[in-house]
């Protein structure tokens, strides 16, 4: 399966296994094992790189098993061959998006500008609420 240019995963590394789906279809669906339950090893293959394994078993969330596979199930068509390529592409999805490194965030202060229209704000609302208090007794 390519992924782009640079890497391809071989066929023999995702384990494909069929299930009875729920949903749309009415007997067809008792009958007929159409969800696809796409299996891919991602501890144990070669076409990546710790780094971007790493990142794929952050986005994969769930979806990752304890022994670092990732499964992804698609049953949203009545057809196994659609569903089938339909798990393929959400892979190729998932491991396009865990090749780029997220840019790291930087720290940042408000500038001293709007600290002080802030602060400005904040006495104008105090005084505003002050003048509408009842004026204090004179004894």
């Amino acid at each position: 399966m390519q992924i782009n240019e640079a890497i391809f995963i071989e066929e023999s590394e995702l384990e494909e296994r069929f299930i009875r789906a729920s949903g749309p279809g009415g007997q067809h669906v008792n009958k007929t094992e159409s969800a696809v339950q796409l299996r891919f090893d991602v501890a144990r293959t070669s076409a990546l790189s710790d780094e971007v394994k790493a990142r794929l078993t952050r986005l994969a969330g769930r979806r990752m098993s304890k022994d670092g596979v990732l499964i992804i199930e698609a049953s949203e068509s009545r057809s196994q061959e659609r569903n089938r390529a339909a798990a393929r592409e959400r892979l190729k999805t998932l491991v396009i998006r865990a090749l780029y490194k997220p840019k790291p965030r930087k720290k940042s202060r408000p500038s001293l500008a709007s600290i002080r229209k802030v602060k400005a704000g904040k006495a104008q609302r105090s005084q505003t609420k002050a003048l509408r208090q009842k004026p204090a007794r004179e004894d």
